[in-house]
């Protein structure tokens, strides 16, 4: 029997957990003991997987207020199993696996990242890295299993070194710029700003835009506060959006910058103070990537019909593939494999990987390409932005997330209702399933009946059904949404108040 129970610290392809006191009702589960046991479990899984009787693991952290305990107890797990630990204090998870490839540094078999991306404050959790890239859901699980388990302390530890490594990972991407222009201080006279939300991505400002000669005045929420103050640090939460956007008009910028806690994540706003995100974003780095190019560029199962024309219209083919930047980073890499070129998969949340650097999801990489093509254009007497100047965006954009209620079986319930959806849908002479479906039921609407489309698809880990319509025409989202709340008004298992307030 298992001395301990971790399965619920699972999180696809991460470990996540509460970690600090202060929310009503959200008691800690993820421990420093549990911390220590699933950092020492992790060197073990490594030495088996390596044949290596020990590893050296590289440990790192965001900005969250529990980042030093926890670091710690994984300091210690490490050490434990006999291992030795080249401890990168205030880290970015993308600056975790770069690490890894670093040929300059100290050789590290595998790394750990302590966060919870852009969860609240007591949260947080653990990323893992091999030199092969981030650890799949199925070894978590594993690592997980020989936590549980009785682990052996080792006789010999391994060796602590304190060493940063964000100074080498900034000085790659500046040097990136520079390389790509074909100048020291391309970015010399343009006002670029950064919103770090009191995340790790501070960073940028001092060792990245300076260098290159940005003005960064404007810039805000740059110091590490685990406590987030100002707003959540993640770019697709509307608040954080509207006061980057805001921040780029203030202060009359040529550009804006926000990143996600642990920067694997990231957005950018223009110099109207217009957010580039969500479709817009996947538009502008598929315009540059297309420009070199031509290939297929996967995302997630939510993006516009409009996004689709315009990577068409550039010369590339569109793959909308699941929810969970895994999935899309896994598909793009499987077509590769296929002889396929496919330099992006990316998400309508902001994780985009580039085949280019190692389809790692890393926010600063995809900034680092935006602040090439923006130097590029500034030379042409152009705006970064009239690149995808022609995409059609949506009229009305809509997201309702059903709830199913309390003790059902939702992941049967969903998977039925989608089905019987589907064959609700196909019954219909104004409306036909999309020829792209990989998630769920996506369903297009002739132009009497709602000029647009719905997706119906399960939560990845949670009892909701998330849905997704959009419209080219005033009033036609309501449309739409109506087609799906007649059938759904007589399945008492669902919770539809969400759906009825779209509807009002």
């Amino acid at each position: 029997m298992a001395l301990y129970d971790f399965s619920s610290l699972r999180n696809g392809t991460d470990v996540r957990g509460i970690a600090t006191e202060g929310v009503a009702g959200e008691p800690v589960n993820l421990t420093a003991e549990s911390v220590s046991r699933i950092a020492q479990a992790f060197c073990l899984w490594l030495c088996k997987k390596l044949g290596k009787t020990s590893v050296t693991v590289a440990v790192g952290h965001d900005s969250r207020v529990s980042a030093p305990e926890l670091s710690r107890a994984t300091v210690s797990g490490i050490l434990n199993a006999g291992g030795s630990v080249r401890f990168t204090g205030l880290s970015t998870t993308p600056s975790m696996f770069m690490l890894l490839k670093d040929e300059q540094e100290l050789d590290c078999d595998g790394s750990i990242m302590l966060t919870a991306s852009h969860l609240p404050f007591n949260r947080n959790g653990m990323k893992f890295f091999t030199q092969e890239g981030g650890l799949e859901s199925g070894d978590v699980k594993e690592v997980l299993a020989i936590a549980e388990n009785d682990m052996p302390i080792a006789k010999e530890k391994g060796v602590l070194v304190e060493k940063s490594y964000l100074d080498a990972y900034a000085s790659s991407l500046v040097e990136k710029v520079r390389k790509e222009t074909g100048e020291s201080t391309p970015l010399l006279g343009k006002k670029i700003l950064v919103d770090a939300g009191n995340g790790a991505g501070g960073f940028f400002v001092d060792k990245v835009l300076k260098p290159l000669g940005a003005n960064t005045e404007g810039s805000q929420f740059l110091e590490p506060d685990g406590t987030f103050p100002n707003h959540i640090p993640n770019p697709e939460n509307a608040e954080a959006m509207e006061s980057v956007c805001s921040a780029v008009k203030a202060a009359n910028a040529d550009f804006g910058i926000i990143f996600d806690t642990d920067v694997d994540r990231a957005g950018a706003v223009d110099k109207s103070g217009e957010e580039i995100n969500r479709n817009r974003l996947i538009a502008l780095i598929s315009a540059i990537l297309l420009e070199e190019k031509k290939g297929t560029i996967v995302t997630d199962s939510v993006t516009s019909d409009g996004l689709k024309k315009f990577i068409t219209a550039k010369g590339g083919k569109h793959h909308r593939f699941k929810r969970g930047y895994k999935n899309v980073i896994n598909e793009a890499i499987r077509l590769n494999a296929a002889g396929e070129y496919t330099p992006l998969a990316i998400e309508t949340s902001g994780h985009a990987a580039l085949m280019e650097n190692y389809f790692l999801d890393d926010g600063a990489y995809l900034i680092t390409r935006l602040l090439i093509a923006l130097a590029k254009a500034a030379k042409e007497g152009k705006s970064l932005t009239d690149q995808i100047a022609t995409m059609e965006m949506p009229l009305e954009a809509k997201e309702v997330r059903l709830r199913f209620k309390a003790g059902v079986d939702f992941k049967t319930l969903g998977a039925n209702l989608i089905e019987e959806f589907a064959k609700r849908i196909s019954a219909l002479a104004y409306a036909t399933a999309a020829d792209d479906n990989h998630e769920g039921f996506r369903a297009n609407f002739d132009e009497t009946h709602g000029d647009g489309w719905i997706l119906t698809r399960m939560s990845l880990h949670e009892p909701i059904m998330p849905v997704n319509a959009e419209s080219n025409k005033q009033g036609g989202v309501k449309l739409i949404l109506r087609e799906l709340y007649e059938f759904l008004k007589d399945y008492d298992f669902l919770d539809l108040t969400a759906l009825e307030k779209a509807l009002a």
